[in-house]
């Protein structure tokens, strides 16, 4: 198996026969979390970029050698996505710094989740548009910066 597979499979995950993404979305859960605990938001925020900058090459050299459009079994980029959604459910709001709120965390993911299938616009520019690695994980991100915006101004209008 090529090392680009195994990247952009996230070492098998995106094999999952039923819902790889959501699998890979739901496995993304625990480490966002330790990262937030140990690192904060912006941790998380480094993460997800770092994430996102190795998904556009292991997706594209993986798009190449199948020569298929947005694999199944390309995973990094809901783990990229999820991060970045998870980043803003973590990142200090008012009184609430410092607090890793387990609710945020959850909305981040129900959020993430909606978008990435749902693909409003630019969601949606984006996964028609872009093409190789970038477009695979491109639209992601979009879902993710998407997701913790709303999660951003739920947690401004609600205390989580």
């Amino acid at each position: 198996m090529r090392l680009s597979t195994v990247i952009a499979s996230v070492f098998g995950i995106g094999y999952f026969r039923i819902a790889p993404g959501t699998v890979m979305s739901a496995a993304a859960m625990p480490p966002a979390f330790l990262i937030a605990l140990y690192g904060g938001g912006a941790a998380l925020l480094a993460a997800s970029i770092a994430v996102f900058v190795i998904g556009i090459y292991a997706c594209g050299d993986h798009v190449r050698a199948t020569g298929r459009e947005d694999p199944s079994e390309c995973v990094i980029d809901e783990l990229a996505g999820q991060w970045l959604a998870c980043a803003f459910a973590v990142m200090p709001i008012g009184a609430a710094s410092g607090v890793i709120s387990l609710p945020a965390l959850a909305l981040a993911f129900v959020f993430f989740r909606l978008f990435d299938i749902w693909k409003p616009w630019p969601v949606s520019w984006a996964d028609q548009k872009l093409e190789g690695g970038l477009g695979v994980m491109a639209d992601d991100m979009l879902a993710g910066l998407m997701a913790g915006l709303v999660v951003t101004l739920i947690r401004v209008m609600v205390p989580l």
